[in-house]
């Protein structure tokens, strides 16, 4: 059945057609792939120039065959049979038949860059992402059609809580509920978009259309009336140098006036031949960047130039410079294979792209293709052309950069969301130093030397005219234009004391409301400026994802006044961690690592602990200061503020939660009352029943977490700055960035918390184990990946104890394990060798291989010898990173002589600690007397003497009792009777010997017998007789 097309539709594709602008068509409804075709032929209609080309992206299921061959061949079987209705399946079939379609996955949308079509049809709505959107609509021309196909719908607010594919990456084990917030903004801001069409799948006009409404055809401008101003001014400037050799056969090739104006700042720059100029070329995508590059190029080999080197991420990225090098030399009359040859690269990878060109005309000259990484060959260039120098690392971009003339070339605020590494760092770089020059070269009066540094933008479009609405609503839709948006801080700045930290309400955010937007544009707008890459699927992840929250810093909000106030910073936290022990035990044991929980899982896996994941903390994602008040102190308020929050410190005692309507229950409301109506009669506003925009932190209930983390591209004033807030490293990745070719590296800081055992602050608790295990890693590490780090930032990670006290230097050093075992890490002939080396007897060489050893023992306080910062940066760069001297000399800036004077007295200093170490385990090894301890009595001298003598006294008295016993006594009486002696002594004289015998009687005898055969009593008796006789004689003798 034929139907009449609304004219409204055909008015918006000639309008199209005439301005060279484009238009956007959203169909829903099942059938809407046959109005494609439709479509189509309007366009083809309406054009002059062949039948559009088409771009039909999809995401897995085509459901028609992709091949054209295939689909004619199918056709012409159809139409022998007798199967083909020209009623029903003829047009879409000749459509596909007929018309240049290119296919593409979605996964594959990388590879249309640098292409240009007419028409663009988008299919599969779920699978589509803010990256996918831009990169498939910014390769429409001017004048050509984007296509949205969406299924049928009951209604376009049920669009709002329809799960996209990319939702499932956003979900994690603790946060599963995902919110469409960029859905809901994407319908609405449709009503905004002032070329686009929402119609059903029978080209029915919907509500929400409201620009159309008013529409009318415009008037057909033919010659000099349809010219701009811009246009007219290119023409006057390209009939000015028609005659001028070689820049007028090249400027004649340029499309826009910007475009014109770059070329002549190449050439002029070329024709100086001074080699020190430098010319970065900015501009988003569709404003010829490339082209004029390649123009340039062949003005270059026509002024002489010989080594032109040309460098991009691959050759491939090359197509459109080098075709435009070749309009160049087609215009200076250059013949290919008589003055150029080409020569295409045999690497299957690089697809037969150009890499070489070479030039005989005048004089040999070349045109030379080389990898980024390969800035060694540049020692004969003359020129070098860096094409998308953003999706270089930075590193790599520097180091090309030499003494010859340099183009750089970068796409910014594009799809690709790169650039921003390039202008944010090294073009900040370039223009400090040129500008540094030119004041210079003003003040002294002479000629400057150094590098002049010059700035080229295009803001003019190419592919499709200036003002293109399709243009306008992506640039706000994605954001990608919110460097425009950065404002002006009016008034006093505010002390970072007197801000205040707010909580941002995402549903209120992304709802659309004017006041939001600008809001919304502002945030985006401190994102670009401070980071060095944003995508717009960013967007979609501050949007959507469930672990993801908002906060602003403010400064004093004056109630009285209506409007915004400026926003000093910017915080974007993500929650994380609350992963079952079984999760965490599968991970580690599958070793895989599943999306989202960054640093959970990247802990978990370099520690192998399965405990770590069940902590719950917050990411900080990104932090972004107002360019204007960078290093003013706001940011550190911010994160003091935020853990401070998480801390509990800035809530009060709250019953309940804090009531906070959800969003998937306004939206399931929105979506109940939208089902009751029917689609053609769905009128979509921005809801009115919204949350404030900004919550007060005292009003909202923090989440109970255990630490704060952050995960940044390691940086010496990024990691000072988050080391300043009591954050420590627990991961460096060993890899760098393709991006920036900086290392990864994790940060945690723990909070105050009941639930883990520890104390607070950093030097201990849960969190110092991991500390104290990475920095050992990262000590062994610093020969190898990390061999190339400044001494002050491997410093500055290892954190050293580099100053001790006098008493640990008096205990001296640990020697566990240095001098002793079968395996001693330290001899006594090594110990001979460091006190050589310390009396500077030999030479650092005889001792180099034990730098290593006693760096090790030092740097792990096993060595307590006080040391200056540039003592343990040398001793750092011998003994860990394995430096040479020369390094040294180039990193620290000082002289070898003054380096070699800080090492000998690092060593004389360890030596000192190892010797004593050393001596007092000799020392111990020696036998020793053993010591006697003197303790005092517990009587007293004088007490002791009296009870010593009384003791004596007694024993004394029993001694005298038994003497003085008569029984005792009798046994000393002298034998013998009166009559006996008076016989012995007859005469009345002595002998003369003095001895007087008397004879003893037999009766005393026989009884002395009786006693000697007695026990013992008569034994003692018989020695006392024996004993006494010698007595008897004596005094026989005396007397």
């Amino acid at each position: 059945m034929r139907k009449k097309v609304d004219a409204r539709i055909r008015t918006l594709v000639e309008n199209g057609v005439k301005t060279r602008q484009r238009s956007m068509f959203v169909i829903v409804g099942d059938k809407g792939r046959d109005q494609v075709v439709n479509l189509h032929y309007m366009l083809s209609k309406a054009v002059v120039k062949a039948r559009p080309s088409v771009l039909w992206c999809y995401k897995k299921e085509l459901f028609l065959s992709s091949h054209k061959k295939k689909r004619m061949n199918q056709i012409k079987k159809m139409m022998q049979r007798g199967l083909l209705d020209p009623e029903k399946d003829d047009p879409f079939s000749l459509f596909v038949a007929s018309t240049n379609i290119r296919y593409c996955y979605y996964a594959d949308t990388h590879k249309i860059l640098g292409n240009t079509f007419g028409m663009c049809v988008l299919q599969d709505f779920e699978a589509l992402q803010p990256n996918l959107l831009a990169r498939t609509i910014e390769t429409v021309e001017g004048g050509g059609l984007v296509v949205l196909l969406l299924s049928s719908l009951t209604s376009l607010s049920s669009l709002y809580t329809m799960m996209m594919d990319v939702h499932a990456r956003f979900r994690t084990e603790a946060h599963v509920d995902v919110v469409g917030r960029f859905n809901e903004r994407f319908i609405l801001s449709l009503a905004s978009c002032k070329a686009c069409v929402v119609m059903d799948d029978e080209l029915n006009i919907l509500p929400i259309s409201t620009s159309i409404r008013s529409i009318t055809p415009l008037p057909n401008i033919e010659g000099e009336e349809g010219l701009t101003e811009m246009e007219k001014d290119l023409k006057e400037l390209k009939e000015s140098l028609r005659d001028t050799q070689p820049v007028g056969p090249l400027v004649g090739k340029c499309r826009t006036l910007d475009q014109a104006k770059a070329v002549i700042t190449f050439l002029d720059a070329i024709s100086e031949k001074t080699l020190r100029s430098t010319v970065a070329l900015t501009a988003a995508r569709g404003r010829g960047k490339s082209a004029a590059l390649g123009v340039a190029i062949a003005g270059a080999v026509a002024l002489g130039y010989s080594n032109i080197f040309v460098t991009a991420p691959s050759p491939e990225n090359l197509k459109t410079l080098f075709d435009f090098v070749f309009k160049g030399f087609d215009a200076m009359d250059y013949k290919e294979h008589i003055d150029y040859e080409l020569v295409e690269s045999t690497n299957p990878a690089f697809n037969k792209a150009i890499v070489r060109v070479n030039i005989f005309r005048q004089h040999r000259q070349t045109i030379q293709y080389i990898q980024p990484q390969d800035s060694l060959k540049l020692s004969q260039a003359e020129l070098l052309v860096i094409d998308e120098a953003a999706a270089i690392p930075l590193p790599m971009v520097k180091a090309l950069l030499g003494p010859y003339l340099v183009f750089l070339c970068s796409t910014v605020n594009g799809y690709e969301g790169t650039g921003r590494s390039l202008s944010l760092k090294l073009i900040q770089q370039l223009r400090e130093q040129g500008n540094k020059l030119l004041s210079n070269g003003s003040v002294d009066g002479g000629p400057v030397s150094g590098r002049v540094f010059k700035e080229v933008e295009l803001a003019e479009p190419i592919r499709y005219a200036a003002g293109d609405p399709i243009e306008a609503w992506l640039n706000e839709l994605l954001c990608l234009n919110a460097a425009n948006h950065i404002s002006n801080i009016e008034g006093r700045l505010p002390h970072p004391d007197e801000c205040q930290l707010y909580y941002v309400n995402r549903d209120t955010l992304f709802s659309y409301h004017k006041a939001s937007e600008v809001f919304l544009q502002r945030m985006m707008a401190l994102y670009v400026a401070s980071h060095y890459k944003n995508t717009p699927n960013d967007l979609q992840l501050m949007s959507d994802a469930p672990a993801h929250h908002l906060f602003v810093l403010l400064g004093p909000v004056d109630e009285t006044q209506n409007a915004l106030p400026d926003i000093l910073c910017v915080l974007q936290v993500c929650l994380e961690g609350e992963i079952s022990k079984q999760s965490a035990m599968k991970s580690l044991s599958e070793g895989n690592q599943p999306n989202g929980d960054l640093i959970p899982w990247t802990v978990s896996q370099q520690f192998q602990d399965a405990e770590f994941p069940s902590l719950s903390g917050a990411r900080i994602v990104r932090i972004a200061v107002h360019p204007n008040v960078i290093r003013a102190g706001y940011g550190s308020c911010a994160v003091d503020l935020l853990a401070r929050y998480y801390e509990g410190q800035l809530t009060g005692l709250m019953e309940g939660d804090v009531d906070q309507p959800k969003l998937n229950e306004n939206q399931s409301a929105v979506t109940e009352a939208a089902a009751k109506v029917l689609l053609l009669e769905e009128n979509v506003k921005p809801r009115t029943d919204l949350p404030p925009l900004l919550i007060g932190l005292h009003e909202r209930r923090p989440e109970k977490l255990h630490y704060l983390g952050v995960s940044f591209g390691l940086t010496q004033s990024l990691f000072n700055f988050w080391q300043k807030r009591k954050f420590v490293p627990v991961y460096v990745r060993q890899t760098p960035s393709d991006i920036t070719g900086e290392h990864t590296c994790v940060l945690l800081k723990p909070l105050e918390n009941d639930d883990v055992d520890g104390r607070k602050g950093v030097s201990g608790g849960w969190l110092n184990p991991f500390n104290l295990d990475f920095r050992r890693r990262f000590m062994s590490l610093l020969g190898y990946n990390f061999r190339s780090f400044a001494p002050a930032l491997a410093l500055s990670i290892l954190d050293p104890k580099i100053s001790f006290t006098e008493q640990e230097g008096v205990e001296g050093a640990s020697t566990e394990n240095i001098f002793g075992g079968q395996t001693p890490l330290l001899t006594p002939y090594d110990l001979k060798r460091l006190e050589s080396y310390s009396n500077n007897l030999v030479d650092y060489h005889l001792i180099l291989d034990l730098v290593p050893t006693v760096a090790r023992l030092y740097f792990l306080e096993r060595l307590p010898a006080s040391l200056s910062y540039g003592q343990a940066a040398i001793l750092l760069c011998l003994g860990l990173q394995h430096q040479q001297l020369e390094h040294l000399e180039g990193q620290l800036k000082l002289p070898g002589g003054q380096i070699l004077a800080l090492f000998n007295k690092t060593i004389r200093r360890l030596h000192t600690q190892l010797h004593k170490a050393a001596s007092k385990d000799i020392e111990a090894a020696l036998p020793r007397l053993r010591e006697v301890t003197m303790e005092p009595h517990k009587t007293s001298v004088d007490d002791d003497l009296k009870s010593g003598a009384k003791k004596v006294q007694e024993d004394m008295r029993e001694k005298m009792e038994v003497m003085l016993d008569p029984d005792k006594l009798q046994q000393f009486a002298i034998a013998g009777t009166e009559a006996e002696f008076d016989e012995a002594l007859a005469g009345g004289k002595l002998p003369q010997s003095g001895l007087l015998s008397v004879k003893s009687s037999g009766a005393k005898k026989a009884d002395r017998k009786e006693k000697a055969k007695g026990g013992k009593a008569g034994k003692e008796k018989r020695k006392t007789d024996t004993s006494k006789r010698p007595a008897s004689k004596k005094a026989r003798k005396q007397t």
